[in-house]
């Protein structure tokens, strides 16, 4: 039996977290929906991301649905308890994953952790260590401008390593030995990242933990090939920039795209 998963996020971000999904549960059928017309999310108030993530959450389930992953961290931040409250099916996020490995990471302790203004401000990942109970030191910096380069498919220009030079330079300034990229858009800026970083700092994506995640929730049926799973991608926004974009950065699974009309 083929499982239905809803994936979503503020755009095109999400889309490496689906890469691992497909990769490591590759018998589930996804229904993607990226929210490229209200996008970034990281920018705006806490309550309008709430708003989002609920009624996109409305819109997968009503797509068939049987869980929801929430492919951003800014959704993750302010929303996951919510949806679990809002929602009858099972929810995963993307931000106690990426910490768990990171805490599998670090030799020293020390960790950084980048992401949106919004995902910094919440504050999110400090209490999602407190909770876990993880030891850790976290160094938090906003990182304002890398998603709107991801979204304009600038992933490697200088101007884009220069900004990372700027915004990076209090982590390493803490002498961080591992860092969290604590935006699902991040790991596409991965060898800018890294470069900036140094090569002894270990780059943690949570895509892979939450596709671990996935498969231990969907359990070893999901893990099964199924060649007749046929994934859907919704869009908020230009369908023929989100199916470009997505075929450069997931690749030929990105075909049938439709256009959500907020009304």
């Amino acid at each position: 039996m083929t499982v239905t998963l809803g994936v979503f996020d503020s755009g095109l971000g999400g889309l490496t977290v689906l890469r691992s999904i497909i990769d490591l549960a590759p018998g589930a059928r996804v229904v993607y929906f990226g929210d490229t017309g209200r996008f970034p999310y990281g920018s705006k108030p806490p309550d309008d991301v709430l708003k989002y993530s609920l009624e996109i959450a409305d819109v997968l389930v009503d797509r068939g649905a049987q869980a929801l992953v929430v492919a951003c961290n800014s959704a993750s931040a302010v929303a996951l308890e919510r949806l679990e409250e809002h929602l009858a099916i099972p929810v995963v996020g993307v931000i106690d994953p990426g910490l768990r490995a990171a805490a599998r990471a670090t030799q020293n302790g020390r960790v950084g952790v980048i992401g949106t203004v919004g995902t910094i401000a919440s504050g999110a990942y400090q209490r999602a260590a407190s909770r876990l109970g993880l030891a850790l030191e976290l160094t938090c910096a906003a990182c304002p401008g890398f998603v709107e380069f991801v979204e304009a498919g600038d992933v490697d220009s200088d101007q884009v390593h220069v900004l990372a030079e700027r915004l990076l330079d209090p982590v390493r300034a803490a002498g961080v030995d591992t860092v969290v990229l604590g935006c699902t858009h991040y790991p596409l800026l991965a060898r800018t990242i890294g470069d900036v970083m140094g090569r002894e700092v270990v780059l943690v994506s949570s895509a892979d933990e939450t596709a671990f995640a996935v498969r231990e929730l969907l359990g070893e049926p999901a893990v099964t090939r199924d060649t007749s799973s046929e994934h859907e991608f919704v869009t908020s926004g230009d369908v023929s920039t989100f199916r470009r974009l997505g075929n450069r950065f997931l690749g030929p699974e990105v075909d049938r795209v439709e256009c959500h009309r907020w009304s």
